[in-house]
């Protein structure tokens, strides 16, 4: 895997992405109990802890979420305690723009079209078929989302999601089987990351390290490998 050493400088804030955005721009969208916190309920599933935490830390957030919930620790190094039911385990990669301009070409032309609270149910029923990775009811409160339609069908959609300060993650790349091959996964990435980057905002990613054809497809339009994730989930007592 390459590994861009020459990006870190300023990328400390990736190293926590969950946590620096519920202490930032999505703390409206989170809760949060001592060291712990975590996202509201149907917005997202990832939870943080410091990675120094302790039984202190697990404790508060296992109150927050109640016992038996899941908690998605996304890439937090900290281990919880052992009556923390391991649920799934997944090796990955952060990538980050490398910095060139982005225009993101005629809506008119590209056909992609903004989504907001009245398309959900289109946009849910998108994920189900697809499976681009965790989006719930309201996890489009996270961001910007954008979409493509053959014939007035959702077909193809992508979207912002963590945003630590100076950056904002592209997530939820997901294309229906029928739509592929037609170039939509590019066309959504490269106007999400014109709007990023009109904000005077860096886009990042994450990919799992098994989907070589997505991981390509991000260095072409630009994206480079910062470094190696390893995504967890738990089940609280």
């Amino acid at each position: 895997m390459r590994y861009d050493a020459t990006l870190n400088g300023d990328t400390l804030a990736l190293d926590d992405p969950v946590g620096q955005s519920l202490s930032g721009g999505h703390a409206h969208l989170g809760r949060r109990l001592g060291r712990a916190a975590t996202y509201l309920p149907e917005v997202a599933t990832f939870s943080v802890v410091p990675p120094d935490a302790g039984e202190t830390q697990w404790a508060e957030l296992a109150r927050l979420l109640g016992p038996g919930q899941f908690a998605d620790m996304f890439s937090c190094p900290a281990v919880p305690p052992p009556d923390w039911e391991p649920v799934f385990v997944l090796e990955g990669r952060q990538m980050i723009w490398r910095g060139e301009s982005r225009s993101g070409g005629d809506p008119a032309e590209t056909g992609v079209v903004e989504l907001g609270p009245d398309h959900v149910p289109e946009m849910l029923d998108l994920v189900a078929r697809t499976r681009p990775g965790p989006f719930w009811p309201r996890t489009h409160e996270l961001g910007t989302y954008l979409g493509v339609r053959d014939r007035g069908v959702l077909v193809a959609m992508a979207g912002e999601r963590l945003r630590p300060p100076g950056w904002t993650e592209i997530s939820a790349v997901c294309i229906a089987p029928e739509a592929r091959g037609r170039g939509h996964a590019a066309r959504l990435v490269d106007a999400l990351a014109a709007r990023v980057t009109a904000r005077g905002e860096r886009p990042f990613l994450h990919v799992a390290e098994a989907n070589t054809r997505a991981t390509a497809l991000y260095e072409r339009l630009g994206f480079t490998t910062r470094r190696s994730v390893t995504f967890r989930g738990f089940r609280t007592p």
